[in-house]
């Protein structure tokens, strides 16, 4: 068979999943954003090779191992943005042989600087140069979507989202509660990523996962703490959130001119991931813990609330020492603006990026000690920028260390209102 028809069949393959998709979800009436997200296509993943139909299924599983080998890495060669990407997500959706070759093809964002499957989004960014997303702000419902491109006028209707969050004001705090797609933020789905959480005043936010970090080497004296407006997920186990970052920033008592001062202390990233040769963590799949632990978990207890899981970078076994100070959680700042005198503002090279000044703006780089062996030139990278290029419409870039839900977290503490920062 020809490779021409061999990808015309793939394309199929996938505007049938989509449909699949669309008709299952004509019943909500929250409008979507786009024609391809990542979590509909790749939710197919975990799916039974029985929900295609048995003669494509075996047709397309007796495949030989090296041509369907060919076939991907041709697929990933040519296919570099999305919506055509999307042929590599139809790849992984066909059968579980398909999926491992695919998943063996596919590379990192750090390491090809492309987004494909919704673990991608946990992935650390590329090295070299950032990945270029947008923030659309939906005043009337509190949402917030991430799309991939560089903005709305240029993606048009097929920006690719990535992201969506929900800001829910409580008493006492401010929440963002993050998906995988935009009209569902359950914490019983399965799109559910994480959340955000501000402290009364705004000034300090914490970055929670839905999932456990895949590093086993994690210190393991945890401490767990009692939230009490959390819902109940699963019937026999309590969910749990994991700390991950902490958003601060700094309170501007005398009320001076000049934009926010920020620090974020990324508590699952190393600063070692920056030196010379360093990796940061990078999970290759979603754990699905609460799944897997509901057999060996204590059985939840009506009236018992989730839990947060915070990991406690200070031990007090001695010997551990040396091990938790290479570990040191990476410190971002943002960039000092420079007051530009003709135009009477703070400013900040954005390279076009943003064109509205807005108190929002900012750049992230590392806090890094001198004790600490980071170069210079990798103390100057700009880690994370979000500026404002429109109403409600923002632009989002990050690079490694960063992940897209990492860095989307940190860009939503812009959005809450600080007036003791201000």
């Amino acid at each position: 068979m020809p490779f021409r028809n061999i990808v015309r069949e793939l394309k199929e393959i996938g505007e049938g999943i989509s449909n699949m998709y669309r008709r299952g979800g004509e019943a909500k009436h929250v409008h979507r954003h786009g024609k391809s997200h990542i979590a509909p296509e790749c939710s197919l993943l975990s799916t039974s090779p029985s929900s295609l139909s048995s003669s494509s299924q075996s047709q397309w599983a007796n495949l030989p191992p090296e041509l369907l080998l060919d076939i991907i890495q041709r697929l990933e060669a040519s296919e570099t943005s999305w919506p055509a990407r999307r042929a590599l997500v139809a790849c992984a959706s066909v059968c579980r042989v398909w999926r491992e070759i695919t998943k063996d093809v596919i590379k990192t964002p750090e390491q090809c600087g492309l987004l494909t499957f919704p673990i991608s989004l946990k992935q650390p960014g590329p090295r070299d140069s950032p990945i270029q997303c947008f923030i659309r702000r939906e005043r009337v419902t509190s949402t917030y979507c991430l799309y991939l491109g560089l903005s709305p006028a240029l993606s048009g209707d097929m920006s690719k989202l990535l992201l969506a969050a929900k800001k829910i004001r409580r008493a006492t705090c401010t929440e963002f509660f993050i998906s995988l797609v935009a009209d569902d933020f359950s914490r019983a789905s399965n799109t559910y990523i994480g959340k955000l959480r501000s402290n009364f005043l705004g000034t300090k936010f914490t970055i929670m996962d839905g999932e456990p970090p895949h590093d086993s080497s994690l210190p393991l004296n945890c401490k767990l703490q009692q939230r009490v407006h959390l819902k109940q997920v699963l019937p026999n186990v309590a969910a749990a959130n994991y700390k991950v970052a902490t958003v601060s920033y700094e309170l501007n008592v005398l009320r001076t001119r000049g934009p926010r001062r920020m620090r974020c202390m990324m508590h699952l990233i190393p600063t070692s991931a920056i030196q010379e040769g360093g990796t940061a963590p990078t999970p290759l799949k979603f754990t699905n813990y609460l799944n897997d632990q509901a057999s060996t978990t204590t059985p939840y207890l009506k009236g018992k609330k989730p839990e947060v899981v915070e990991f406690d970078s200070t031990g007090t076994d001695n010997t551990q020492e040396s091990a938790q100070r290479a570990r040191e959680p990476l410190v971002l700042k943002n960039k000092a603006p420079r007051w530009h005198e003709q135009l009477q503002c703070w400013c900040l090279n954005f390279k076009g990026r943003v064109t509205v000044a807005s108190v929002k703006n900012f750049q992230l780089v590392a806090a890094a000690e001198p004790c600490q062996n980071v170069s210079a030139a990798e103390q100057e990278k700009v880690m994370l920028q979000f500026g404002k290029i429109g109403k409600d419409i923002f632009t989002m870039d990050y690079r490694y260390p960063l992940s897209a839900f990492q860095a989307f977290a940190i860009c939503l503490s812009s959005f809450d209102t600080k007036p003791a920062c201000e």
